[in-house]
């Protein structure tokens, strides 16, 4: 029976076959035949596509267009090379190692080695007698050695085994035919053999009878006779030692402990990750783990100790590292103060900077300032201030920047705000305000050079403070704004950027030369209950303004919480030094807030660390710096050569010159109001409170009394108010009507 053959539209397919991931043309339906050959009846319910309406996405495998695929291949073959390269070039390796850029680190590499080495050449040079008796103990040994050498090379020992090789007997045996053969040796190599042995020997006989002997004989008698019969026993049992020498037994003992000395591998840093108890770094250790912990350079030796650079696991951020920087130490075995691990902010929050040192930054020798002995300073430039966990000398530049310490007591707080107060002191130009509230005298040793000076934890120190600081605040800073807009407007070459350049600073006729403004525990005036918000005003008004006119705030505090150190002041501070605090609030009222959680915590400073904190606002990334050590009798002698520098430039003023301080007043008649105020009264007529002031201050308002009309007293009054915004009104009082003031109103324009 035949079957008729099926026809297919053009686009269909007959059954089991692919399309090959082509798109096929779809045809016109209005001209397409029928499979009888007759053409389709009309259809209105079809859709006639066009063929421009039809977008052809691929054709056959013969077109040129690439498919995409094979164009993100042929792209990726072209960028590969490139990111490679690029890879490579952000990784390369400097031609010069970076201790040999600077010839600080240079030095403190050079110091390493001499230091390392003189250790040793001292440690065997004290054990050098033991080193003596070990030789002489071996001269036996060594003379056997010689003597029986010696003999054998007499007696040519070497070729007795190739003489009884020439005259022995060989066997040789069949297994075929099962015959034993007996050979006789080589008789005329045998007697070449003997006849070169007894030659050889004969002559050295001859040359032992005739030469050694008697050289020997004449070095023992020439030894005796110049230096004595024991120190020429005594050399040739040296001599003797020395040869007689047991490798398995050295003669000198290891200057230093392996474990002191080895250099830090990869596999110690693993090690040491690992006992973390990180739950991704024991995963990324264990053999079938997941990625793997990538050293970006080789381990080198960075200052006095070594550095690594790690890019931990993914979701492994150097924090969670920080956080147990103790049991890193202990997987490294070195002492805590040697392991100091640190981010890479600029990559990315899992870039570790392992940086171990041979020595513990609090056991190593502190870092000499350069100032003490000689130089001076300008506020203008980096001024020293200490040196980082690799002896790198860190300065600091405190103009048009203000300065924040803190720490808990007895820390080393006091001492760093010494070291910027003594280089501030070495720049002749600076003009230096000193107020230590705690009163016992710790900044006593600039007192010599200070224009302002007061110690103590009383309200006349409190008092002097608040003088200044208004000085500064409501005088300085409105008088140093108006000489810079005049300058810059009228030389705009001299002033470009609105703000006190050197050369301005060092025209004292214009005002503009440094004002240094220092305050040690400063919690004391801040938490104040007369002037403590009025002082944290003032404070915020200098940190904002003054470092664009050469006015430079210290601050110094050992309870930095947010009462003790007001948020504006904390806030706007550009440069911060904290020293060991107990917690995480205390670190960032000082380092900044998210401080501890981006891993700056000054919290895993020790009770030793002593003077080491961290460092903000001086670089790109906190910096672990040791201030420097300046005593108290040191501090004295730079303050002498600092006074003696002053009087040469004729810049000394002030406390130091000996001039009597005038008291400025900085007060307004609110404030006087407020002070002769009776009680908790809410409201006094005008005409009693200027009797009051009057009786307060005769030289201000004396003159009020002579007014003899109580209503023109009282308008005076009033008219003196105004400016401050207190307005009068009428009072009912003891039966008369009469205007006056409430106490509200002057306590408002008082915080305004």
């Amino acid at each position: 029976m035949n079957r008729p053959t099926p026809h297919h539209a053009p686009w269909e397919l007959p059954h089991g076959q692919d399309t090959d991931g082509r798109v096929l043309p779809f045809p016109d339906r209005t001209t397409t035949p029928e499979p009888n050959g007759e053409a389709p009846a009309p259809d209105t319910d079809v859709e006639v596509i066009e063929d421009a309406d039809v977008e052809v996405l691929d054709t056959d495998d013969t077109s040129p267009v690439l498919r995409v695929d094979a164009q993100v291949e042929t792209w990726a073959q072209e960028s590969h090379w490139l990111s490679d390269l690029a890879e490579r070039s952000r990784t390369a390796r400097p031609v010069l190692p970076p201790w040999m850029r600077s010839t600080t680190e240079a030095g403190q590499v050079a110091r390493w080695v001499a230091a390392y080495y003189a250790h040793v050449g001292a440690y065997h040079a004290t054990r050098s007698p033991l080193y003596l008796l070990r030789l002489m103990g071996r001269s036996p040994r060594g003379l056997a050695r010689v003597v029986g050498g010696y003999t054998r090379w007499v007696a040519d020992t070497e070729a007795r085994a190739l003489i009884r090789e020439a005259a022995g007997r060989e066997l040789r045996m069949d297994l075929g035919e099962g015959l034993v053969s007996k050979v006789n040796g080589d008789s005329q190599r045998y007697l070449m053999l003997t006849m070169r042995h007894d030659h050889r020997v004969k002559a050295r006989v001859i040359l032992t009878v005739v030469a050694v002997l008697p050289v020997l004989v004449t070095v023992g008698a020439v030894g005796v006779a110049t230096i004595g019969a024991w120190w020429t026993l005594f050399g040739a049992s040296l001599v003797l030692g020395l040869l007689g020498r047991r490798p398995d037994r050295p003669l000198i003992d290891r200057a230093v402990l392996p474990s002191q000395v080895e250099k830090l591998t990869s596999d110690a840093v693993l090690k040491a990750l690992g006992a973390l108890g990180i739950s991704e770094i024991t995963k990324a250790l264990a053999p079938k783990g997941g990625e793997e912990i990538g050293f970006t350079a080789p381990i080198t030796r960075d200052g006095p100790g070594w550095r690594a650079e790690v890019n931990l696991p993914r979701g492994v951020v150097v924090t969670d590292v920080l956080d147990k920087r103790d049991k890193l130490a202990s997987g490294l075995r070195r002492p805590l103060g040697c392991v100091w691990p640190e981010p890479v902010n600029e990559e990315h929050p899992g870039k570790l900077v392992l940086w171990v040192g041979d020595q513990a930054m609090n056991q190593a020798k502190p870092t000499p300032w350069p100032l003490t002995d000689k130089g001076t300073a300008d506020l203008f430039k980096p001024l020293p201030f200490g040196a980082d966990q690799r002896a790198r000398p860190i300065d600091l530049t405190l103009m048009f920047e203000s300065v924040l310490i803190g720490a808990k007591p007895r820390m080393g707080k006091t001492f760093a705000l010494r070291v910027l107060l003594l280089g501030a002191a070495l720049d002749p130009n600076a003009e230096l305000n000193i107020f230590e509230l705690k009163g016992t005298g710790d900044c006593q040793s600039t007192e010599k050079v200070a224009h302002t000076y007061a110690s103590g934890a009383d309200q006349d120190t409190m008092s002097a403070c608040m003088n200044t600081l208004r000085r500064i605040a409501n005088q300085e800073l409105v008088k140093r704004s108006e000489t810079i807009s005049r300058i810059a407007k009228a030389d705009p070459a001299r002033c470009p950027e609105n703000k006190v350049t050197p050369e301005l600073s060092a025209d004292r006729k214009l005002g503009l030369h440094p004002l240094v403004l220092a305050i040690d525990e400063c919690q004391e005036l801040f938490t104040n209950d007369e002037y403590g918000k009025e002082a944290a005003k003032l404070a915020e008004a200098i940190i904002k303004r003054g470092p664009a006119m050469g006015i430079i705030l210290l601050l110094a505090t050992q309870r930095p919480d947010a009462k003790s150190l007001p948020t504006g002041v904390s806030a706007n501070v550009g440069i911060r030094f904290c020293l060991r605090v107990m917690g995480q609030l205390e670190n960032d009222m000082v380092l900044g807030t998210s401080s501890y959680k981006n891993g700056v915590r000054a919290t895993t400073f020790t009770a030793k660390d002593k003077g080491i904190g961290y460092l903000v606002g001086v670089h790109d990334d906190p910096v672990i710096v040791r201030g420097a050590y300046i005593d108290g009798p040191t501090a004295e002698q730079i303050s002498e050569r600092a006074r003696a520098i002053r009087i040469a430039a004729g810049t000394l003023t002030g406390h130091a010159a000996g001039e009597t301080p005038v008291t400025e007043d900085t007060t307004t008649i609110l404030d006087h109001l407020l002070a002769v105020w009776p009680g908790d009264v809410d409201a006094v007529w005008s005409v009693r409170l200027i009797d009051a002031l009057a009786e307060y201050r005769p030289d201000l308002y004396g003159a009020w009394l002579d007014i003899e009309d109580e209503k023109t007293r009282a308008t005076q009054l009033a008219t003196a108010l105004k400016p401050y915004k207190v307005a009068t009104r009428q009072l009912y009082r003891e039966g008369s009507n009469k205007r006056g003031i409430d106490r509200d109103a002057v306590a408002d324009a008082v915080n305004r």
